[in-house]
């Protein structure tokens, strides 16, 4: 699924190839037809980003929402545009580029209050002005949960996903199984200064590197083509290999149905 760093890109992306001019809106595949044609033609006004959750601002009452989940792509390319291929949710024509979604979990068209609806729903997001890191720590500060957990707790820090999680607790020396009321604020300051800084790189940059200067990358196997965006790390998928700080073997384990990789020699309780 992609993180947060990576829709705040596409919004960038789409906001400079699209905002600002009348754009043609389709719905090739047929199910975002009804919706695609109250905003066909308008003017797209802007686009932003609130974690993984992308909004294309019409006008009053008139916001595209989409959320790409764990197989959603949108891509665009210069034009002409070529004959739609596949299932295409929905196709947005510019002036110079278009862009076919393909796979979302959602692309619906909402009001205002809606699109207020899903920001109150979602955490502090560490890519956008309005965030604010102590409503974050207030509720991590009362949860037994472990910082594995609360991390990925959309409601708490939106945009963070199981890559940006095994990076910033390895970064920060912190156990990912400490509970959020044993973190404390200082801790909790650098944890979000970490991941801040990472995501802000991450968005930059287009992919997740987090390593240091001062730890040499050379001394990475070469990426397999599944973890290409984040080869360049310290513990993400780097199961059994040595930590590249300690030289301990990176640990893996299920938690939540998902994949945690962290250090036991760094990163110990």
């Amino acid at each position: 699924m992609p993180e947060g760093h990576t829709v705040h890109r596409l919004a960038r992306l789409q906001r400079r190839r699209f905002a600002g001019s009348p754009v043609s809106v389709s719905s090739p595949q047929g199910r975002f037809a009804t919706d695609a044609e109250l905003v066909d033609g308008r003017v797209l006004e802007s686009t932003d980003a609130h974690g993984k959750h992308l909004f294309h601002h019409y006008g009053p009452d008139l916001v595209v929402h989409v959320h790409l989940g764990l197989y959603g792509r949108f891509a665009s390319r210069r034009l002409p545009a070529e004959e739609p291929r596949g299932q295409v949710r929905m196709r947005l024509v510019g002036r110079t580029h278009y862009a076919d979604l393909r796979g979302p979990t959602a692309c619906e068209l909402l009001t205002d209050t809606e699109v207020d609806a899903v920001h109150a729903r979602l955490g502090e997001d560490p890519l956008r002005a309005d965030a604010d890191p102590d409503r974050a720590f207030a509720r991590i500060s009362r949860s037994r949960a472990p910082l594995a957990t609360l991390l990925m707790d959309q409601r708490v820090i939106a945009g963070v996903g199981n890559v940006f999680r095994a990076e910033t607790l390895f970064r920060t020396g912190l156990d990912p199984h400490l509970p959020g009321r044993e973190l404390g604020r200082e801790r909790w300051e650098r944890l979000w200064a970490d991941l801040s800084a990472m995501l802000r790189d991450g968005e930059r940059r287009g992919r997740i590197e987090t390593l240091r200067a001062e730890h040499d990358p050379r001394r990475l196997e070469p990426p397999d083509r599944g973890g290409m965006c984040a080869s360049v790390v310290y513990a993400y998928r780097r199961t059994g290999k040595p930590c590249l700080v300690c030289a301990t073997p990176i640990a893996r384990e299920t938690h939540l149905a998902r994949n945690l990789f962290w250090c036991p020699g760094c990163q110990a309780a």
